[in-house]
């Protein structure tokens, strides 16, 4: 620990510049993760607060949710066997305000479900999100597919799907806008409940968040920068502690022929690995979290003190993996054969 110490204060630039590139990559990760986690909620929220359990969906509309088109035997069957099930259609839609002023949304209705919105004929609940458009409870909202008027009865949170606040209404009026009498899905909560059923097809929430349009290619795309980054940081430790052993060489040799084992010289390497990774590490998530108070309004970003911890946890087992590797070569000193070369 004190050998450690004293390399530190005495090669200070170099440990600076080494601890400023993992605290730039470790904060644009922890911005990126942020990013995609508000956008996962943004685009899916309706979806991933619902408990865990399975979705069913017609097999013939191969897994695309708008076109699945469930028997009314079969969902009554399912409803009457599963006391929680609930059948749902999500369609994507618009409303038109007082002053004529369209609002895209995500038309949502459902069977009795305390999992769903309750929403009696006439009456619409929105995404909170509507309400700084000017939308209030009690204003009355238009359709160019239905006949009547909707009057919003209320708001709830996060409820948004496709990128669109959701917009809750009773079965009758979704079925008058779209044409369409059969359900789209049934939804069974609990993860031992699923059934084979002929005609439809099984997923799990997380395997349904796959069938929205964007969402599987969205994460995707951002979860491997995510990655990258992580690898890059771990490249840099390697690449950093593989220099430094290159010209301590000699040194290596010198501590080893005065009886230092190899273990030691490892620790003094993963000491100093650990004490950059703290340091840069406790300033990026500092200002990563900064970052969510003053984040633009609307901005979907959702930084989670769960996915920092497994994003710093990850920073660290890299690090080590990176540091540790790069000291292979303390191994092989051998100290006559270091000491004649002479200290680089």
């Amino acid at each position: 620990m004190k050998i450690a110490w004293k390399e530190i204060k005495k090669n200070k630039v170099r440990f600076t510049i080494l601890g400023s590139i993992i605290f730039l990559v470790s904060f644009l990760t922890f911005i990126i993760s942020g990013l995609s986690n508000g956008l996962s909620q943004d685009n899916a929220a309706l979806i991933k607060d619902l408990p865990d359990g399975h979705f069913y969906m017609e097999t013939e509309a191969n897994e695309t949710y708008n076109l699945s088109r469930i028997d009314k035997d079969v969902q009554d069957n399912l409803l009457a066997k599963q006391k929680d099930a609930v059948a749902l259609s999500i369609q994507m839609g618009f409303v038109n305000d007082a002053n004529d002023k369209q609002h895209s949304l995500a038309f949502v209705t459902s069977t009795d479900s305390k999992l769903f919105e309750s929403v009696e004929k006439g009456e619409i609940v929105l995404d909170r999100s509507l309400e700084k458009d000017g939308i209030k409870v009690g204003d009355i909202l238009t359709n160019n597919q239905f006949s009547g008027e909707f009057k919003v009865k209320g708001f709830v949170d996060q409820a948004k799907y496709s990128h669109a606040p959701v917009a809750f209404i009773n079965m009758e009026n979704y079925q008058e806008i779209y044409r369409v009498m059969e359900m789209q899905l049934v939804f069974i909560p609990g993860t031992d409940n699923e059934q084979t059923i002929t005609g439809l097809q099984s997923f799990t929430n997380k395997n349904f968040l796959n069938t929205i349009p964007s969402y599987s290619a969205e994460q995707m795309s951002l979860n491997m920068i995510v990655w990258f980054l992580v690898v890059i940081s771990g490249m840099l430790f390697a690449i950093f502690f593989y220099m430094m052993n290159v010209q301590k060489i000699g040194l290596y040799g010198i501590l080893k022929a005065i009886g230092v084992k190899t273990s030691t010289l490892f620790k003094m390497m993963w000491t100093q690995m650990l004490v950059i990774t703290v340091i840069a590490l406790a300033l990026s998530v500092a200002l990563s979290q900064a970052f969510t108070m003053v984040a633009p309004e609307g901005m979907p970003f959702s930084l989670t003190f769960e996915n920092t911890v497994q994003l710093s946890i990850v920073f660290f087992v890299i690090g080590f993996i990176g540091a540790t590797l790069s000291g292979i070569q303390i191994k092989k000193v051998e100290p006559l054969q270091a000491i004649q070369q002479g200290e680089v």
